[in-house]
């Protein structure tokens, strides 16, 4: 047996009859393959000394000349097309950009260009809510794997977003994570060899951070921890405030000692009003930053030093760039209905048993006290929602008290104490600031002494009530028909389960032209998302009732334009959060609505929304962006609730639940808070000036993406190709009201695999503009449609026992030349070898280029404007096929003498290659040296001849 010569990756190579491109994984004499027409992921591995015929070099076959006869100006540019979008290898300034499923804006690059200008990168990204965090560091992570500078990565993040987590990096860029959770570990190890940690099994992961905060948990994964994290929800992670947080922050500052390791951290709220937080987090960034508590003026270098390590954006900031992003105008309005009848007895009796709670707590143990005063206060929360919700706290309680003692035996008062803080602050109060919001939607109970006959009592009043004199849901029900006069699309949020449902049930009779659904925490959040994202196939536009649990994961931006707060939240980011489910880019609708319905008597409503969610959003209107309560917002939130509770025939009990707030009435409490609000205005105001990101301009980074958009194709590009490829594959797309229909049914059943592979089983509605209309898909450069449609073109038009189609060969008589021109649309393979250090990786590069040759000029570079405006400028008369042959063949005799120039065309890419990846990885040249090697000969994929008109 002779011996197999090594091949080098991007050469060409003949095996099993047909041709291959040479993969970089290759390793002495097992090659990994991919066809010369086929899609990325189609891999054939295969030791060469074991096949039957020896593996040997190979080239590109030229185009056939007896093709051209068949060959038309149409298939030439739809041959065109497929290839610029079918090569997503790299080439540009950007590995990534060509191979993940999303389609980032300019200003999306900011995070991307500031994290590679480090050798080590060390990123705090707080953009306002909706600019595209998650998007920003999933760039810099796929750019990274794809550069070869890390192997490895993991998400910490709040665990009601870990599933969210999951699902963006593996549609959005391709990255597989494993959830690593409590209730996902077990099934995770059990997989492992003993003593073998899951962090250093599994290369990607997304960990929970209450899962991973523990003493042991955190050493585990200290010793495992990939060389790149990424942290959402960083502000949770800071050194002051309840256990919990000290834990992560401890976590996080043990692995940000590791001076190889990179760390991106996200947050929209950097600075929740708390100063020693705050720089707790920026010392994250760099030990020294944590120097800047004491240091006022923004021209200190140390601030612009910080520059180049925070990215901090409103979105009025994003308007800068004039890249065609839109964010919608928000419209707040406020709207109230009264308690009447039976419904505004039964709040009154309600508020009377919570006052009686309260009272009957003076004089005893500090944990009762706090028992009863939660109770009060959950009970306050549900029958202010619904009659459903008070129903099932009113039933939850009652049971406990016939008997369910619960296990508070086991603890001691110390342990229950703080237990119950915890619960009362996530299931009442909606969740610490600093500790992550809460997407519990289950109505909360008691663990008391409770009165069993006063329950029964209030439960036969909550029976007798009908969705008729419900005045909260008729009032709800009159301003939806007025929203949806409007042409609205609204989602309406309610705190509990069993409210959700009551509502949806209510509006399924009254509004029968809308898809009516309800999504709560009953659902997975992949059940969540299949549910709303089942819009798309309903004629019908949608009506959504939901839980907090849709306020973080979902994007509603697609089929909702109206947020509608049924419940009032007593956290004002949980409003913020609420309305930016459909207030955030790519929101279609010029403007948005959102409305807070309140009880005009319920005393409950009137002093939230009087103290907390009118000054929150009067401060969002003056700054552009959302800023937290002042100091401790629970302690806040209490102390209002004791205004209602405790404050009675003009007495006052502000002192009674051991907060230590000493106000002397509600008109005080309003004052004083008033104060805090503005001082935390000014503070942002502040910050804002000081730490505003500025250190890459639209100017410095839009020449990169322009670049970027040339060598992959931008939008134009993929709107001719997709609709010029379905219909060659007799799959027409029919426009209807803006938008096509496509009959995805008739195309192959090939395309329709590949789709389906990548997650969308069926396409009817498509559209080409972000933010698409009418819940459409929007079909970008890297949607699977795109990619399956390029590889089934570039196949077809490769073999040549094909005719029609997209071709390689061709000739037209073109208004757009005045002498012979030849285009040859040439695929140029580079090798990248990238050193760092002791290790070195080879990767691939591929891009579409064409060059022309008029008359008897030497053959020079096109650009793409040139290349579209010469490809696709109409025939001005039809040429017999005989003629096509012969100007075809002819060019191809010449092909030969015109190599030297093609090839230093490739050399002169792989030189300009080189640059782009030094350029935008400023750090490289630090850490080691990279060469491009253009692989040779070029591959002609097309040769096409434009004649000017004969003489008349």
């Amino acid at each position: 047996m002779s011996a197999q010569p090594e091949f080098q990756p991007g050469s060409i190579v003949r095996a099993r009859g047909r041709e291959w491109v040479v993969l970089p994984e290759t390793e002495g004499q097992q090659l990994h393959l991919r066809s010369l027409g086929g899609a990325d992921e189609d891999v054939t591995v295969l030791y060469a000394p074991l096949e039957k015929e020896s593996v040997k070099s190979a080239s590109f076959p030229w185009p056939d000349p007896a093709m051209a006869g068949q060959g038309t100006q149409t298939g030439a540019l739809l041959m065109r097309d497929a290839l610029l979008l079918k090569l997503r290898a790299g080439a540009g300034p950007f590995r990534a950009l060509g191979r993940i499923n999303v389609e980032p804006r300019a200003y999306q690059l900011v995070p991307l260009l500031m994290a590679l200008k480090h050798e080590v990168i060390r990123l705090l990204i707080a953009d306002d809510v909706g600019i595209g965090k998650t998007i920003e560091a999933g760039l810099i992570a796929r750019e990274l794997l794809d550069r070869g500078e890390i192997q490895r990565l993991a998400v910490l993040c709040p665990p009601h977003l870990c599933e969210q987590w999951q699902e963006e990096l593996q549609r959005k860029f391709n990255i597989n994570a494993e959830l690593v959770t409590t209730a996902t570990v077990a099934r995770l190890e059990r997989h492992l060899e003993p003593h073998t940690s899951v962090f250093a099994e599994y290369p990607f992961t997304v960990v929970s951070l209450d899962y991973i905060k523990s003493d042991r948990r955190r050493d585990e994964f200290q010793h495992s921890c990939p060389e790149f994290v990424i942290v959402d929800e960083a502000h949770t992670c800071t050194r002051s405030g309840d256990r919990g947080r000290q834990q992560r922050y401890t976590l996080l500052r043990d692995l940000a000692d590791n001076p190889a390791r990179h760390l991106v951290m996200l947050t929209a709220t950097p600075h929740s009003g708390n100063e020693e937080a705050y720089f707790n987090l920026l010392g994250l960034l760099d030990p020294e930053f944590q120097q800047l508590k004491g240091i006022g003026g923004a021209e200190h270098p140390l601030y612009k030093r910080l520059g180049d390590h925070l990215v901090q954006r409103r979105r009025i900031d994003i308007k800068d760039w004039q890249d065609n992003t839109r964010f919608p105008e928000r419209e707040v309005a406020e709207s109230s209905y009264q308690l009447t009848g039976d419904w505004g007895r039964l709040f009154n009796s309600v508020l009377r048993y919570a006052r009686e709670l309260v009272a009957e707590a003076e004089g005893e143990s500090t944990l009762y006290q706090r028992l009863n005063w939660w109770a009060a206060l959950a009970l306050l929360r549900c029958i202010s929602s619904s009659p459903a919700a008070a129903r099932r706290a009113l039933q939850t309680r009652l049971q406990r008290a016939l008997g369910e003692a619960g296990n508070g035996a086991e603890l001691s008062e110390e342990e229950q104490l703080e237990e119950l803080e915890v619960a009362g602050e996530t299931a009442v109060l909606d969740g610490a600031r600093d500790a992550g919001l809460t997407a519990d939607d289950v109505e909360p109970g008691a663990v008391l002494r409770e009165n069993q006959a006063h329950l029964k009592s209030l439960l036969k009043q909550v029976d007798k009530l009908t969705n008729e004199n419900d005045p909260k849901l008729q009032h709800l029900i009159t301003q939806l028909k007025k929203l949806t006069k409007e042409g609205f699309r609204p989602v309406i949020f309610c705190r509990y389960i069993a409210t959700a449902h009551y509502v949806a049930e209510a509006l399924e009779g009254l509004f029968k032209k809308h898809e009516v659904l309800c999504v709560t925490g009953e659902l997975n959040p992949t059940e969540r998302e299949e549910k709303v994202h089942a819009l798309r196939e309903s004629d019908k536009p949608g009506l959504l009732v939901a839980t907090d649990c849709l306020s973080e994961g979902i994007n509603l931006q697609e089929f909702f334009d109206a947020a509608i707060h049924y419940d009032l939240s007593w956290n004002p980011t949980r409003h913020e959060q609420r309305e930016g489910r459909v207030d955030r880019f790519g929101q279609r609708a010029s403007r948005v609505r959102a409305l807070m319905i309140y009880g005009q008597d319920n005393p409950v409503d009137g002093t939230v929304l009087q103290v907390i969610l009118r000054k929150a959003e009067k401060i969002r209107k003056a700054l552009g962006i959302s800023v937290p309560m002042p100091e401790d917002e629970n302690k806040v939130t209490e102390a209002i609730m004791q205004t209602v509770l405790l404050t009675k025939d003009g007495g006052s009990g502000l002192r009674q639940m051991g907060l230590d707030l000493q106000h002397a009435d509600q008109e005080q409490l309003e004052a004083d808070l008033g104060e805090q609000w503005e001082s935390a205005r000014e503070r942002e105001t502040a910050n804002r000036t000081r730490f505003a990101q500025r250190a890459l301009k639209p100017e410095e980074v839009l020449p990169e993406f322009e670049r970027t958009r040339d060598v992959l194709g931008d939008a134009s590009d993929v709107q001719r190709f997709v609709l010029c490829a379905c219909r060659e594959l007799e799959a027409t797309p029919a426009l209807k009201k803006d938008i096509y229909q496509l009959p995805f049914q008739h195309l192959p059943e090939a395309v329709r695999d590949r789709v389906a592979f990548a997650g969308v089983e069926h396409l009817r509605h498509i559209d080409f503009d972000y933010p698409p209309r009418n819940n459409a898909e929007y079909i970008h450069r890297t949607h699977p449609l795109v990619a399956a449609l390029a590889d089934q073109i570039t196949e077809q038009g490769l073999d040549s026992s094909k005719d029609g189609g997209a071709c390689r060969a061709a000739a037209w008589f073109s208004p757009a030349v005045y002498i012979r021109t030849t285009v040859l649309l040439l695929r140029l393979r580079s090798q990248l070898r990238i050193r760092r250090n002791d290790t070195s990786r080879e990767l691939i590069a591929e891009e579409a280029v064409a060059v022309a040759i008029t008359g008897r000029e030497a053959p020079r570079l096109l650009a793409p404007a040139d290349t579209l405006n010469l490809m696709s400028t109409t025939p001005s008369r039809n040429m017999t096929p005989e003629m096509r042959q012969r100007q075809v063949a002819d060019v191809l005799d010449q092909l030969q003498g015109w190599q030297p120039a093609l090839e230093e065309i490739a050399h002169q890419r792989a030189r300009d290659l080189l640059e782009d990846h030094r350029r935008v990885r400023k750090a490289a040249r630090a850490r080691g040296n990279d060469e491009v090697i253009p692989q040779l000969p070029v591959d002609i994929i097309g040769a096409y001849v434009l004649l000017p008109n004969p003489s008349l």
